[in-house]
């Protein structure tokens, strides 16, 4: 098993990683014409793929785009702080009755708030790592 990865930027700035079957040779027929490469080791990969759709091509390796990284952060923000709404969303949409619609609006508000603190620690951060400590948020 080889531990090289051929690496390139597609047409749209996204990176694209191959892993060679055989050889690094024979996986290069698969690189787009046109576009340039490099042929990396498995080291210069990111292991961890959490912020994926934000990985562009450096001088010769992958590196983070902050900003894709902030996006890619704020949607999974949006998405943790839906989930969190979601049973209060139910109380106060359908009116159920014996439900503390009071309450809920309350929960609902400190939702809100924790998520504007979450918001502005990603809008702060200064790299991917703190991007996804801030998403680290526990009710």
């Amino acid at each position: 098993m080889t531990t090289s990865r051929i690496i390139y930027s597609n047409t749209d700035g996204s990176v694209a990683v191959i892993i060679p079957a055989e050889s690094v040779e024979l996986a290069l027929k698969d690189v787009p014409a046109g576009l340039t490469y490099e042929i990396v080791t498995t080291d210069d990969v990111p292991s961890d793929r959490y912020f994926r759709g934000a990985w562009v091509m450096g001088d010769c390796c992958i590196e983070h785009d902050l900003g894709k990284c902030r996006d890619i952060g704020h949607d999974k923000r949006r998405v943790q702080r839906a989930e969190e709404f979601k049973p209060f969303d139910e109380i106060i949409a359908k009116q159920i009755p014996g439900a503390n619609a009071v309450a809920a609006e309350a929960a609902r508000q400190e939702i809100r708030d924790r998520y504007s603190d979450v918001q502005d620690a990603i809008d702060a951060a200064a790299d991917p790592d703190s991007i996804k400590a801030a998403l680290d948020v526990t009710p």
